[in-house]
């Protein structure tokens, strides 16, 4: 476990609606007597599903891990909110197939994952649950992955269950984004970062690209896209130093959510003002 955070999490809100992007008040915490024991439950394969719709498929190891991964979250619901998505399809559609969809591209090597005599370095921000970060953990075995939150109760169970499922390539940091982006052993250190709902377009791009590294990559993970929305934050990215050069939008596999991944590259240096003090950009978006 690395550094104490500070109060106000920056936390991902689990996608409930295609529209999710925006953070929303935690609801209240699970209890054995709320939620049902599913810590049995199997999560469908979906070979065939996961080919079709990404051109990949987990291997053996890979969906033991990610079966670990749900038996893991689903145990450690009934004492904390990770997540209300309990059932294994909405589990699987909506915490796994969303997790890795954004990673396509590195999936299938249509993108190069850092630097090829160095190890790869992902950071997920504001991992809540500990999606996409986790997933992207199992699948890149060869990748270090920080996963940064400034819920520590929440980061002290990943912590664990990522000792348990034995994922030595993922260690935890308790932080805000504001602060981590603004150290060192943070800022340009990252190949990819991913952000997955904690707020606006322009703030996610204000927490993660401090963090890439010139030539890295971020992606934010959205539900609706509209033209004002993209239109401030090509404003915002052009500020921090990054250019939008993809967005993919596509439909869930099960129940034909809409989804939009942005893709951006760091394409200069972030100006050291940024990201500004913890609270100013959520309270003064870019651009």
């Amino acid at each position: 476990m690395e550094s104490s955070g500070t109060p106000n999490p920056i936390a991902s809100p689990d996608p409930q609606s295609p529209g999710a992007d925006a953070a929303v008040p935690e609801v209240a915490t699970a209890s054995k007597a709320a939620t049902p024991d599913l810590s049995n439950g199997t999560l469908p394969a979906n070979q065939a599903l996961w080919q079709n719709s990404l051109g990949w498929q987990p291997s053996e190891t890979e969906q033991a891990k990610l079966q670990a991964l749900y038996q893991g979250i689903i145990e450690g619901n009934t004492k904390l909110n990770l997540t209300r998505l309990t059932e294994p399809t909405e589990f699987w559609e909506k915490h796994l197939w969303d997790s890795l969809r954004a990673l396509r591209p590195w999936l299938l090597d249509e993108l190069a994952l850092g630097k090829a005599e160095q190890t790869p370095k992902i950071i997920d921000i504001g991992t809540g649950g500990g999606f996409p970060g986790i997933p992207a953990a199992i699948v890149f075995p060869q990748a270090q992955v920080t996963l940064l939150d400034s819920t520590r109760k929440k980061m002290v169970f990943l912590q664990q269950l990522v000792s348990e499922m034995q994922l030595p390539n993922v260690r935890t940091v308790t932080e805000r984004a504001e602060a981590s982006g603004q150290q060192e052993q943070h800022r340009g250190k990252y190949d990819l970062a991913l952000i997955r709902a904690v707020g606006p377009a322009t703030v996610c791009a204000e927490y993660c690209l401090p963090m890439v590294r010139y030539g890295g990559m971020a992606v934010l993970y959205r539900g609706q896209w509209s033209v004002e929305e993209a239109e401030a934050l090509t404003e915002a990215v052009h500020l921090l130093g990054a250019e939008v050069t993809e967005v993919e939008a596509f439909e869930t596999p099960l129940s034909q959510g809409t989804r939009h991944c942005i893709y951006i590259k760091k394409i200069a240096g972030t100006p050291d003002m940024f990201p500004r003090p913890v609270g100013v950009p959520v309270q003064s978006p870019l651009p």
